[in-house]
């Protein structure tokens, strides 16, 4: 933890404007670095500088729109590469990474995040407020935060250094050795468990959508335990396959959906269709005529809805940023002249994931599925996910066939900023109807929704009971959003593994899900060995023509790779520090 020694308690005291309600809670630059009794003020009954210091703290939260090289997390996974073969994050996939060249390497920031809870527990209580029990929540949210961060910790490299609420000092000797994965683990569900009583609940009435939209309130509290508990009983951390913890995990999810049952939290499956994303005129091309095309568009808006609407109630806990353009210019298809840079490229895999309008998987027989019109009468999240060729655009359709506007290089010219897969992504992206400027728009990042509780719910209570009926419920229910069939009745509880596996491919691409499905089920060694692919499309007259293609090598190393390697410097600077095996 050598970094930590270089932080100073002037370069932590960072402040920022706070505001709520329509404006975005967390300000990009500093306000100024000020001194711990100006921070924390004894004659300030309103805590306003200690209320901005607890703020800025929502700032070390994860962000995940293009945070490694302007590309996604799940360009190092299965789900999509970047479009440049030099780009860092496609070293997952490639097996290129070690502990000096980590590409997601949050280390120092979480812990600098630890930091700044704990100089805020350390000298919150010589603030006198005068609102009772604001103190008492401030304190809980900040304890939240810092849970938020050791799980992030915890994720990419195991158990890890616990400091309690200790603020060293600078240059004093930080040699702490790592506490064990369920030490960790304890640890921080001790701490959420401790929090609860004292958060804000999302109801109707706390100003859960309005002014304390983003807080760490107790749904997020839960959503984090229910996460941290299903990573804790999934095969990377249960070897024995123990199911008292996945019998935890579900009840960890449980008790939101009971909540949400109740009336006691206002979480629920959005259905918004605010944003008309799409018509039946500029989609008419993907689905047959009449009730088919209208139910099509209704379930492509509603889930991209989820992610261009500010507020809903769908979120539990988003990375609240201002209205940016950063995500349509990192990602767009190429071909428009306000000149995206089409980062992102998901792959084929991902793309052959998406079922039919009908429920089949497009190797089932009678699905309908065919090579010649590949993404006809799909499931319409693959619309709200993938741009693919033919798919309307601003003001076209896109065209990612060889020497299409999209792909004018065409398939294998790796050196020219197209697309390597033949997909761009879609997901996020709010369009407008000018090709030549970007207009600002609402891009919170996801961090907990509810869709993700229903399938966290599902995955424990099926390891433990098998696919009752409130599996079978808790998918169909995200199903049933988007106009998909419901689950097949009298599944195993194998073949109900694999549909919620799917489920949570689909519904959660790009979230940054898969990138740690695939680790924490034990399959990053079956789906990274082997060839990523893509799409290549021929116009012949005015037909395309496709084939499927070979898009990239791809190795994952069983033996170490399913956690991080401890970066290099931590192990030099501190003669405590364990590394991972194998690195």
């Amino acid at each position: 933890m050598k970094n930590m020694r270089r932080f100073s308690i002037l370069g932590l005291l960072i402040l920022v404007i706070s505001t709520f309600g329509c404006k975005k809670m967390i300000e990009d630059e500093p306000l100024e670095n000020a001194e711990i009794d100006l921070v924390f003020d004894a004659t300030d009954s309103l805590g306003k500088y200690a209320e901005d210091y607890l703020n800025n703290t929502y700032s070390s939260l994860p962000n995940g729109f293009n945070k490694i090289g302007n590309n996604m997390l799940d360009a190092g996974s299965d789900d999509a590469l970047p479009s440049s073969t030099s780009d860092a994050v496609q070293f997952f996939s490639n097996g290129a990474f070690n502990s000096v060249n980590l590409p997601d390497n949050p280390w120092d920031a979480n812990y600098a995040g630890i930091r700044k809870v704990n100089i805020f527990l350390a000298n919150i209580d010589r603030v006198p407020l005068k609102t009772a029990g604001f103190k008492q929540r401030w304190k809980a949210e900040a304890r939240g935060l810092r849970a938020m961060f050791y799980f992030e910790l915890l994720k990419r490299w195991g158990g890890v250094p616990l400091i309690g609420d200790k603020v060293f000092e600078l240059g004093e000797n930080i040699a702490i050795p790592r506490s064990s994965y369920q030490e960790t683990l304890g640890y921080i569900v001790a701490e959420l468990d401790a929090i609860m009583p004292s958060l804000l609940s999302p109801n109707g009435t706390s100003g859960y959508t309005t002014i304390y939209f983003g807080r760490f309130n107790r749904g997020v509290a839960m959503a984090l335990k229910s996460r941290l508990l299903l990573y804790a009983a999934s095969p990377l951390n249960n070897t024995a396959n123990d199911l008292a913890r996945w019998d935890a995990a579900a009840k960890a999810s449980k008790a939101i959906m009971d909540s949400v049952a109740a009336g006691k939290f206002v979480y629920a499956l959005s259905t918004l269709t605010t944003t008309a994303h799409y018509s039946s005129t500029n989609v008419a091309n993907l689905v047959p005529a009449g009730t088919t095309l209208t139910s099509y568009v209704t379930g492509v808006n509603r889930f991209l809805n989820i992610f261009s609407t500010r507020y809903n109630t769908e979120l539990i806990l988003p990375y609240l940023r201002g209205t940016t353009t950063d995500v349509e210019s990192n990602n767009e298809p190429i071909g428009y002249t306000r000149a995206g840079l089409g980062k992102t490229n998901p792959t084929q895999e991902l793309v052959d994931e998406f079922e039919t309008f009908a429920g089949k998987q497009i190797t089932e027989a009678g699905s309908g599925y065919t090579l010649t019109s590949p993404y006809y009468n799909r499931d319409p999240r693959l619309a709200g996910t993938v741009s693919f060729n033919g798919l309307y655009w601003l003001t076209r359709n896109v065209q990612t066939y060889d020497g299409g506007k999209d792909r004018p290089q065409g398939f294998g010219r790796t050196n020219s900023g197209e697309t390597r897969t033949g997909y761009y992504l879609r997901k996020f992206m709010t369009p407008t109807t000018s090709e030549s400027a970007y207009t600002a728009a609402n891009h919170n990042f996801p961090i907990f929704r509810y869709a993700e509780i229903l399938l966290n719910y599902a995955e424990a209570q099926n390891e433990v009971a098998g696919p009752d009926a409130t599996v079978y419920k808790a998918i169909n229910d995200i199903r049933a959003r988007v106009n998909m069939p419901a689950l097949p009745t009298g599944l195993t509880q194998a073949e109900m593994r694999n549909r919620i596996r799917h489920e949570r491919r689909v519904e959660m691409a790009f979230e940054e899900q898969r990138f740690w499905d695939i680790r924490r089920w034990k399959i990053a060694e079956n789906v990274l060995n082997g060839t990523l692919h893509g799409i290549q499309g021929t116009l012949n007259g005015t037909a395309v023509s496709y084939g499927i293609v070979d898009a990239a090598p791809s190795r994952f190393s069983a033996s170490k790779m399913y956690l991080y390697p401890i970066p290099y410097k931590e192990i030099t600077s501190n003669n405590k520090m364990v590394q991972n095996p194998n690195w």
